[in-house]
């Protein structure tokens, strides 16, 4: 394929598998991290690095990570690989798991399932949208239309439960 190094071409599914994993393992593990420093700003008083800390902490409080605490209280580390299913959600499940300080060996443990998942996804994408467009540039077209018309209609349905849970829930 023309400006993909022949290198690249010639590695296989399985390089890219693994090294996706490494990008998804550091992620979570970075993200989960970031949760716990910033647990420390929030304890902490006021130094300049406390004060990012307490800042990222700010941010950890807001309706996504109240969201994603709400989640892990409900599934606890089951609820870690399942996480990597989702888009954006999954950092703020990562980053709270370490704000609220989850154990960090079980939290590793409930991660790997999710980051062998996530991978194999975005390989099994990625090898997929290269074949289409080898084959022909039309089919890789039909590919990434479809493929946007399904998040699509999984972001109107989401957003009509969203918004039917919410008006069944307000009083008349």
């Amino acid at each position: 394929m023309a400006g993909v190094p022949g290198f690249v071409e010639n590695l296989g599914w399985w390089a890219v598998f693994i090294f996706l994993i490494g990008v998804v393992f550091t992620r979570a593990q970075g993200t989960y991290w970031l949760g716990r420093w910033a647990r420390r700003g929030t304890e902490a008083t006021a130094t300049s690095v406390r004060s990012r800390a307490a800042s990222l902490a700010r941010k950890l409080s807001g309706p996504g990570a109240d969201s994603a605490r709400r989640y892990l209280e409900r599934w606890g580390f089951v609820g870690i690989p399942a996480s990597f299913l989702t888009v954006g959600f999954q950092t703020m499940v990562n980053a709270t798991a370490g704000f609220i300080r989850m154990r960090w060996d079980l939290y590793t443990v409930a991660m790997i399932p999710g980051c062998l998942v996530w991978a194999g996804i975005y390989t099994l994408v990625t090898f997929s949208l290269v074949e289409a467009w080898t084959r022909s540039p039309v089919l890789l077209i039909i590919a990434v239309t479809t493929l946007i018309g399904l998040i699509a209609a999984a972001f109107v349905i989401t957003r009509q439960r969203r918004s039917a849970g919410s008006s069944a829930r307000t009083p008349r």
